[in-house]
């Protein structure tokens, strides 16, 4: 496992952005895909935002944040990024970033092996 640290999430206006970042500690990662979820409230399954392969070659978003947001990865720095843009009221959740070392996207969390601890992100109306 690779240990994952979150960071970028406050509180935007509605229409604003946001940048997140998820650090990993080992250079490995830069072999993992990685994935970020969403949970908006506690107790609620973690919704899939965004996944991108191990060398960027392929991204996939969910419906709900295609056009908007922006999933990308620096190898070099063992960093993945979500650029949230048009935020809106409903994309309100707690933000995790998660790993896992095999080369093909899923969107189900269990398939993931590795989390962030996660970080707030609000958006104002």
């Amino acid at each position: 496992q690779v240990q994952l640290t979150e960071s970028g999430g406050g509180l935007a206006q509605s229409g604003g952005s946001l940048k997140l970042s998820c650090a990993a500690s080992m250079r490995t990662f830069s072999t993992y895909t990685m994935a970020w979820f969403r949970r908006q409230a506690p107790g609620e399954e973690q919704e899939f935002v965004a996944a991108i392969t191990w060398n960027g070659g392929m991204t996939h978003y969910a419906d709900s944040v295609k056009g908007r947001f922006t999933i990308s990865r620096d190898s070099a720095v063992s960093t993945g990024y979500l650029l949230m843009n048009n935020l809106k009221p409903e994309d309100t959740a707690y933000y995790y970033c998660a790993a896992r070392p095999y080369t093909i996207i899923t969107t189900r969390p269990q398939h993931y092996n590795s989390w962030g601890q996660g970080t707030q992100v609000s958006v104002s109306s």
